[in-house]
């Protein structure tokens, strides 16, 4: 698997599964502010439903543990209505209307 050049090691774990792209970018984001880098792929064996298809956000091996700390530390702190809007704006981006 090619890696970016984002601080990535080739001992990747999965952190947490989401049911879209833009749920798994808000969780990306949120991490990188704590330093914690993390990449997002389509779950395997998933439905193809573009960007509503479940999504696997993993982290390096040593951050795995604060990057569960930092989503506890949030649970509970995106609103319905954000999470709306990054779904629209995740679906504008991928050519649905």
């Amino acid at each position: 698997m090619a890696l970016p050049s984002s601080g990535m090691s080739d001992d990747l774990k999965i952190l947490t599964t989401v049911t879209t792209e833009a749920e798994a970018d808000m969780i990306r984001e949120r991490l990188l502010e704590d330093g914690i880098h993390a990449v997002c792929q389509r779950t395997l064996g998933g439905p193809q439903w573009g960007v509503s298809g479940a999504r696997d956000v993993l982290v390096n091996a040593p951050d795995l543990d604060r990057a569960h700390e930092v989503l506890k530390a949030d649970e509970g702190s995106f609103s319905d209505e954000e999470l709306a809007r990054l779904s629209d704006e995740a679906g504008r981006g991928a050519g649905e209307p």
